[in-house]
């Protein structure tokens, strides 16, 4: 990495309100459990999932991020959920790390459809390596050639209403909104962790007894950047084979596939072609999820 002292580290990768702080998942309709705590539950058994993203492959020090994850009921009466992940996203010479459990209650709104209120709360590690940096000043005190570290709680809050063939989910994570401390006796308000808002929605048309034609829409607002918005359509054969695509409006196009096996089993892939300026240093960026579905519960 290019000459760059501490302070503009943490702004450009931690602090600054001008980028996103959270990682970027194309799956996002994969895994809705991460993105909000009130998804815990709602389904009758036990939801393990793990994902890994190679972003901007091609260009140097670029993001991967990984998460695993387990949700579940926690009654037999499916009125209450229970849930956890943990996670790692590597940008360069800094890191965060952490975990989050989440409990959520189940309103039955009508025979067929249900709402979700979920809270989650953990604790977050971000690192900077100043081995893996040449400082600007080779005598800067605030990192030198030693791995810092900050650590911050962290919580995030939801809403899920959702029916057989349909869902809505609103989320805030990093809801305290806590400043990191790197130093002691420094102070920066840049070091702030930024509230998000996610709204996502989607729905299963039933197109006979073989194919489900399923669009869906992710919208992010991080305040004061301009929301975020992406959309996609995901085609699924006998509820076993799956492809589809998505577009980001700050990115490109992303296309996806997936297979589950012995019912329990699932595995799926998704590729970014990217239309901006980084398309010219990366060819694209790779995600790959596994799922496992167990300990089945009825009514």
């Amino acid at each position: 990495m290019k000459k760059i002292t501490i302070i503009a580290v943490i702004a450009l990768v931690c602090g600054t309100v001008s980028a996103q702080q959270l990682g970027q998942f194309s799956q996002f309709f994969m895994n809705k459990y991460v993105l909000n705590p009130a998804v815990g539950g709602t389904n009758h058994y036990f939801d393990v999932k793990s994902s890994y993203r190679y972003q901007w492959v091609g260009v140097d020090d670029a993001p991967r991020t990984f998460v695993l994850s387990m949700e579940g009921p926690l009654t037999k009466k499916n009125n209450m959920g229970i849930g956890g992940y943990v996670y790692s996203d590597i940008t360069g010479p800094t890191r965060r790390t952490g975990f989050k459990i989440s409990y959520s209650y189940i309103f039955k709104v009508s025979n067929n459809i249900r709402l979700s209120f979920g809270l989650a709360g953990g604790l977050m590690q971000f690192a900077v390596d100043g081995s893996d940096m040449e400082l600007a000043d080779a005598n800067d005190v605030a990192l030198g050639n030693t791995l810092t570290s900050a650590y911050t709680p962290d919580a995030a809050f939801g809403a899920y209403l959702f029916h057989d063939n349909w869902y809505v989910s609103i989320s805030i994570p990093q809801l305290i909104g806590t400043e990191m401390k790197f130093v002691d006796n420094h102070t920066n308000s840049l070091n702030k962790l930024q509230n998000h808002y996610y709204f996502n929605a989607g729905y299963t048309f039933r197109l006979g007894d073989h194919w489900d034609l399923e669009p869906m829409v992710q919208v992010k607002y991080i305040p004061p950047l301009d929301p975020q918005f992406e959309g996609g359509l995901r085609v699924t054969y006998n509820d076993m084979v799956f492809l589809g695509g998505s577009w980001r409006n700050e990115s490109g196009a992303v296309a996806f596939a997936g297979v589950k096996f012995a019912e329990n089993f699932t595995i799926s892939y998704s590729y970014d072609i990217l239309t901006t300026d980084v398309s010219r240093v990366s060819s694209g960026s790779h995600e790959i999820l596994l799922g496992l579905k167990f300990h089945q519960r009825n009514d």
